[in-house]
């Protein structure tokens, strides 16, 4: 089966701009040469590879094809770059978790910028769930709490980080009076990054219950943290959000027992030259930060 080269950046086109008229523009041909062209891949694999919504959105069936799609450009890139080439700036695509954002992946983008002339497009999402960005070729490497890795893709470790159960002194005084208990927990109000944060439940379940309190969503780093430590709930705070609380006794940890989440840098397992460029880099960054321990990696 050969899937001509126009036809897969077509493709990756039209899931990047969300719609097939946006895509011919961007393209420099018609909506009806986009529609034929994804056309003309669907009857070769013999399946649906794009659900035309609003946005666009891939198949199953369709996210190998786009991985590879993307591939292919960056190693077009990676040719035109040793040509000598520089008329266009590639692009990176990559997923990393909120924590990681806030608190050591950032120089990442610096230094590989120091060197070399890219653009990243960075996707913020759950380390649970970046992997599955991999999987269907939205971006081209991952911080994730996958170790396993993803078809098609290598896995280095990269260190944990570390939460610790907070709370500001009277709302602790008020929900844990005696201190952290199965009953207090079933009871206390609570902080969730987002539906599908499992922090506050994993610490519970410490103490032997898997029932918690009302859970208020704050999905943004910086007021997450503000969120607990104003008395709206609990929540797992990183190391270097809570110490001069407790310091100044506004704050209160809960406990001593601390959540750990693994973290491991996945990425395409291609030969490419600025690809390998971003993990040293990932794995330098990591490396220095004193937000992520190192002694289990």
């Amino acid at each position: 089966m050969e899937l001509p080269l126009d036809h897969l950046r077509t493709l990756s086109a039209a899931v990047d701009a969300g719609t097939l008229d946006r895509a011919a523009t961007k393209l420099g041909i018609t909506p009806s040469a986009v529609s034929q062209r994804v056309r003309a891949i669907e009857q070769r694999v013999g399946r649906i590879v794009l659900l035309r919504g609003k946005p666009i959105r891939i198949t199953d069936a369709g996210a190998p094809l786009l991985r590879l799609a993307r591939q292919l450009e960056l190693l077009e890139q990676d040719a035109k770059a040793a040509l000598g080439d520089d008329s266009t700036v590639p692009r990176i695509s990559l997923a990393v978790n909120s924590d990681s954002l806030l608190t050591w992946f950032m120089p990442v983008l610096a230094s590989v910028t120091e060197q070399n002339s890219v653009a990243f497009e960075l996707h913020r999402e759950d380390q649970e769930r970046t992997a599955e960005l991999l999987i269907d070729g939205t971006v081209m490497g991952a911080v994730t709490a996958q170790r396993d890795p993803v078809p098609g893709c290598t896995s280095s470790p990269l260190g944990q980080l570390r939460y610790f159960a907070i709370a500001e002194r009277s709302f602790a005084e008020r929900w844990f009076p005696v201190g952290v208990t199965r009953e207090a927990l079933r009871r206390a109000p609570l902080v969730d990054f987002d539906r599908h944060d499992t922090l506050q439940e994993r610490f519970a379940h410490t103490f032997g219950t898997d029932q918690t309190g009302p859970r208020h969503i704050i999905s943004a780093s910086a007021e997450y943290a503000q969120a607990v430590t104003s008395g709206l709930g609990w929540g797992m705070l990183m190391p270097g959000q809570f110490e001069d609380g407790i310091a100044e006794s506004r704050l209160v940890q809960l406990s001593d027992e601390v959540v750990t989440v693994p973290l491991w840098w996945q990425r395409w397992n291609l030969n490419s030259t600025l690809l390998d460029t971003v993990t040293r880099a990932v794995e330098s960054a990591a490396l220095a930060s004193s937000s992520l321990d190192h002694a289990n990696s």
